[in-house]
């Protein structure tokens, strides 16, 4: 247990300020259907408009959470979390109400912008204020809360949609950000960079934003294009230049925003390019999986959904003993065997056929609420083993991250760290998307070789991983099935592959370090005392 009301609270309105931000980037997309049906549109098509409201999200997050960051450890990480909050809270509500699809495109940017802001700032508050097996089990109760919050969101919102309306998914967030606003202000203390130049790198923010935005335009927009447009790779290069004049920035600028000292230290560097394997991974695994079972194998979104639950729950249950273990025996055995173990529970979706009998929850007959022999034998046990790996991984990794760089630049590491949490996902899910399209339309001529795959019409009637359409002759259907089964099959090595290699990664690279100290205060009033503490002892003169 946490030791202190004060530092409970602390990690409430850490974790609900960041979970608020996870939650909206995944219970969006079951609410979108009805979006698309109940907005007005007046200048974007539906289908374009509903594809913004998604990704001007993801963009506005991606860009500004380095600069978010930065601005935190500068300007102070109370401040700056509680402007994020009212932010969020704000905008949020401004979703809820919006008249028509353009608005609620501008106002989920603005949800974005502001969700930049918390969560950088929501872990290094518990950086600022916990030390130590402590600061292990806190950092594993925010990544046990925030990781199931995202895989959960999905069926948050299917709830929410189908019993109330599509507006209360963004109204659910204003109650969760009062509690985290009233927590902040009564038990969290200021804290900042000690050792920050009066003078902010705005120059350095730019290139930040122009470099890790073009990276994720590109992205994000290829993949919605198909990548048929060619602004997806021009964004891509914009992005891929100005990450690399970041380095020579960061050399010659007398004050640079990312100082180079960060990457002197082996445990930042090896986290992060094992965020960048792991996630990618991640990412690859939850959007292939969730487009089979439901396309392919016929599950419903609710049904597919909860099929992931076994492996939220292991999360939110367990992940906190083993941050507090990586808190006392270091992170490196725990990030080499968890990606592992997340392997091994992935390799046994391999075997998956397509003929596998879906989980459909059909209200009309309450024999289906029950799972099916083929659910608890092809998809259950990969749930639970890919589970338990995650919770081993997740707690340590972000412990590596944050206790591997001093405190007060503890907003800029974990921003840098999430945005490469957010970026490496979409790159690796876009090269993974041009692999197993290929595999698919191969797989469909292998079995039907007089379809002409390449016909511009035979791929808008079928496409991977989704199911083909019903007036489909049962032949052509069959092969679909079949092929999006091989595609499937092939997204899973991939993503067997990433793990495996992250496994490795950190194994080799990751050092078991203690956690560093905070910098001393500076010289100013007293701190104000815990409620309940002991003061502290005059010492002796030595």
């Amino acid at each position: 247990m946490l030791s202190t009301p004060v530092k409970r609270w602390t990690i409430i309105a850490a974790v609900l300020g960041s979970a608020v931000v996870f939650l909206d980037g995944t219970v969006i997309n079951v609410a979108l259907p009805r979006i698309g049906r109940e907005l007005p549109v007046h200048f974007v098509g539906v289908l374009e408009g509903q594809s913004y409201i998604y990704s001007g999200y993801l963009l506005a997050l991606s860009a500004l959470l380095i600069l978010a960051g930065a601005i935190s450890d500068f300007y102070g990480r109370r401040r700056t979390f509680a402007i994020g909050l009212v932010g969020f809270g704000a905008a949020s509500v401004l979703c809820g109400l919006a008249p028509n699809m353009e608005l609620l495109i501008l106002f989920r940017f603005l949800q974005g912008v502001a969700g930049a802001f918390l969560v950088p700032g929501s872990l290094s508050i518990i950086t600022a204020a916990f030390r130590g097996e402590e600061h292990g089990r806190a950092i594993g109760i925010w990544a046990g809360a925030t990781t199931a919050t995202t895989i959960l969101g999905p069926f948050v919102g299917g709830v929410l949609v189908d019993s109330i309306s599509w507006r209360a998914v963004f109204f659910i967030n204003v109650p969760l950000i009062a509690v985290a606003v009233w927590a902040l202000l009564a038990h969290v203390q200021e804290s900042r960079d000690s050792e920050a130049s009066p003078h902010f790198d705005w120059v350095g923010a730019l290139i930040v934003a122009v470099g890790v935005g073009g990276l994720a335009v590109g992205a994000i927009y290829g993949q919605q294009r198909l990548w048929r447009d060619p602004l997806a790779y021009i964004a891509l290069a914009v992005g891929a230049v100005g990450i690399a004049i970041l380095p020579f920035w960061m050399a010659h600028s007398p004050h640079p925003l990312i100082p180079l000292r960060l990457f002197r230290s082996r445990n930042f560097t090896v986290s992060n390019i094992s965020t960048l394997v792991i996630y990618g991974a991640l990412y690859v695994y939850g959007y292939n999986a969730g487009l089979f079972m439901q396309g392919t194998l016929g599950y419903t979104a609710t049904a597919a959904g909860l099929s992931f639950l076994p492996g939220s729950i292991l999360l939110a249950l367990f992940s906190p003993r083993f941050g507090a273990l990586a808190g006392r025996l270091g992170p490196r055995l725990f990030m080499a065997i968890g990606p592992a173990v997340m392997a091994l529970g992935t390799l046994w979706l391999v075997r998956i056929p397509a003929t596998s009998v879906p989980w459909r929850l059909a209200t009309n007959n309450p024999a289906t609420f029950w799972p099916p022999a083929s659910y608890l034998i092809d998809l259950l046990p990969a749930s639970i083993v890919f589970g338990i790996g995650l919770c081993i991984m997740v707690a340590p990794l972000t412990t590596a991250v944050m206790t591997s760089v001093p405190v007060h630049n503890s907003g800029l590491a974990s921003a840098i760290n999430n945005a490469i949490s957010r970026i490496g996902p979409q790159l690796a899910g876009a090269i993974v998307f041009i692999a197993i399209t290929a595999s698919f339309y191969q797989g469909i001529h292998q079995r039907v070789p007089s379809v002409d795959t390449s016909s511009p019409a035979v791929r808008q009637r079928l496409s991977p991983l989704n199911a083909p359409p019903p007036t489909m002759p049962r032949e052509l259907a069959a092969a679909a099935r079949g092929a999006s089964t091989d595609a499937f099959h092939l997204a899973i090595l991939v993503t067997v592959a990433l793990l495996a290699a992250g496994a490795l990664v950190n194994g080799i690279g990751i050092e078991n370090r203690p956690v560093p100290l905070p910098a001393p205060p500076a010289p100013g009033p007293a701190p104000i005392q815990e409620p309940g503490a002991p003061l502290p002892r005059k010492q002796p003169a030595t």
